[in-house]
């Protein structure tokens, strides 16, 4: 679905209509495409395990627990 930034306004139902369709809502500004509105849960999040990051260096060492470990502690520990 296409829809102006009047349309998000005075069509709000119909656009969260088309949400609930699990279709895309693309918003046009003076005819040129702004953005795209997406249903919720269109798309899974997936595993950390699967995320490119894991596994990029060749001779790593660390389990994905273990780097997410040392990814999010702080930075001076005390």
């Amino acid at each position: 679905m296409k829809a102006s930034i009047v349309d998000l306004r005075y069509k709000t139902a119909e656009i969260l209509k088309a949400l609930n369709r699990n279709e895309s809502v693309t918003v046009l500004y003076h005819g040129k495409v702004k953005g795209v509105i997406k249903p919720a849960g269109e798309t899974p999040a997936g595993s950390v395990k699967n995320h490119p990051y894991f596994g990029m260096l060749k001779d790593a060492d660390k389990t994905v627990a273990e780097e997410m470990e040392h990814l999010r502690k702080p930075r001076h520990d005390l």
